[in-house]
């Protein structure tokens, strides 16, 4: 992998990375902390600077997180309300539960798509949510490229900061996500159950 990403980034310099995180951000075929640990760490070893690689990987982000919004746009809650009406009673779930997941995303949105871009996997696909609650986009703009911003500052910097030992950063990331996703089913755990008692309240 690491000679096919040196190829890349040294073929193709800073169009190569925003390639390699656009791609990441719709279909992660190498997840992003690898390729932005990898590209702080290339800096050391081409004319790639800190600065440029930083950008390149925050504008493919960006581009990639925008597609997916744009597929969430598609998903609209309208087209949800049709596969409720039709699979709702195996799903368990009903035109009620949609208005007020989306009535929640409208709410607490911002918060999510800016905290989430922290969190590895969930940063990508919560655009589609994004989307699908037909958020602001210059908002969903806004919020996407100061998170991703934050994100690839860090893991350019460590990368660039440890050279060669690059790898280890990565397996601290790996340490990362998993506590995050505990954290997350947590939560959701916890939302799952608050959710159920307000529906007993309102019946």
């Amino acid at each position: 992998m690491e000679n096919w990403l040196t190829d890349i980034i040294n073929d193709y310099g800073y169009i190569g990375i925003a390639l390699l995180i656009a791609l990441e951000n719709i279909f992660p075929p190498i997840p992003s902390e690898i390729i932005l640990t990898f590209g702080g760490f290339m800096t050391t070893q081409s004319g790639l600077g800190i600065v440029g690689v930083v950008i390149a990987s925050t504008v493919g982000s960006v581009l990639g997180a925008v597609v997916l919004y744009g597929i969430g746009l598609l998903l609209d809650v309208e087209r949800l309300e049709k596969i409720v009406e039709r699979w709702g009673h195996i799903l368990r779930v009903t035109k009620k539960d949609i208005h007020r997941a989306d009535a929640w995303f409208d709410k607490y949105g911002p918060w999510t798509v800016f905290f989430c871009r922290f969190v590895p996997l969930i940063r990508s696909l919560i655009s589609v949510p994004a989307g699908m609650s037909n958020m602001s986009f210059i908002l969903f703009l806004v919020l996407t490229t100061l998170g991703t911003l934050i994100w690839n500052i860090v893991l350019v910097y460590l990368g660039a900061s440890v050279g060669s030992s690059w790898h280890e950063i990565v397996n601290y990331m790996d340490t990362y996500s998993k506590i995050m996703y505990a954290i997350l089913a947590v939560l959701l755990v916890v939302g799952a159950v608050l959710f159920v008692r307000s529906r007993k309240r309102r019946k």
